[in-house]
């Protein structure tokens, strides 16, 4: 699988396509502008990673089981090889998980999977509840382990948990978009497990590339205050 590097030092920025996306989309839609002097600063190393939704979450002709375990294999190649490159690439502590739309779910998801593992997560216009590509199913296995909502509610323990709450969640959403209440949904099972983050309506639709443009350059140096 392929990726895109960009930059040379400072913390390390995991960047997840949209939905179907690929690892090139950020830079073709002027992503990358939005944060040009946090690169050449040295302030942040960005690494954009490719996808597979197409033969996970959105590939239909398997069972919807199939398509979560496709995620949840996903998830350990970014785990397995994706970070160890981005290790040997940058010694920095820090690392951040961003996405948009499909993006902010991956990186919401991963996270709380792999607490260990980030620092920073900052999800613009995301969905996290994988229902609509389960077929409204939901198992305590694999469906459960890729759905953020699902995933912390059944989880009590409380060693995971409290890395969880290490890690600074930023949440960036357009008060009319769709993905709205399920956004509210996700922040108050955050709440009701202790977990602080950064939920932060904005004005519109708010659900487009020049939107996230705004949201990263507002957000990428993290919340000055947490509600």
């Amino acid at each position: 699988m392929e990726l895109l590097t960009f930059g040379h030092a400072g913390a390390r920025v995991l960047v997840f396509p949209t939905s179907c996306g690929r690892f090139f989309d950020w830079e073709n839609r002027g992503m990358l502008k939005a944060v040009e002097r946090h690169i050449e600063q040295g302030w942040i190393q960005i690494f954009c990673v490719d996808g597979i939704d197409e033969e996970s979450w959105f590939n239909t002709h398997v069972p919807p089981v199939d398509r979560a375990r496709r995620h949840l294999q996903y998830q350990e190649y970014v785990i397995n090889e994706v970070l160890p490159f981005v290790y040997a690439k940058n010694e920095n502590q820090f690392t951040m998980a961003i996405g948009a739309s499909f993006g902010a779910y991956h990186s919401y998801s991963i996270a709380l999977r792999y607490p260990e593992r980030f620092n920073r997560v900052l999800g613009m216009s995301g969905v996290y509840d994988v229902r609509e590509w389960t077929d409204n199913q939901m198992d305590d296995g694999a469906m459960r382990q890729g759905s953020p909502c699902e995933y912390l509610l059944a989880l009590e323990d409380h060693a995971k948990i409290e890395q969880i709450r290490k890690i600074e969640f930023i949440m960036p959403i357009g008060v009319e978009d769709p993905l709205y209440p399920n956004n509210q949904w996700m922040s108050q099972i955050m709440w009701d497990k202790g977990i602080w983050h950064a939920f932060r309506p904005c004005e519109g639709f708010a659900h487009d590339w020049p939107q996230w443009y705004e949201m990263i350059q507002d957000h990428i140096g993290g919340a000055d205050s947490r509600g």
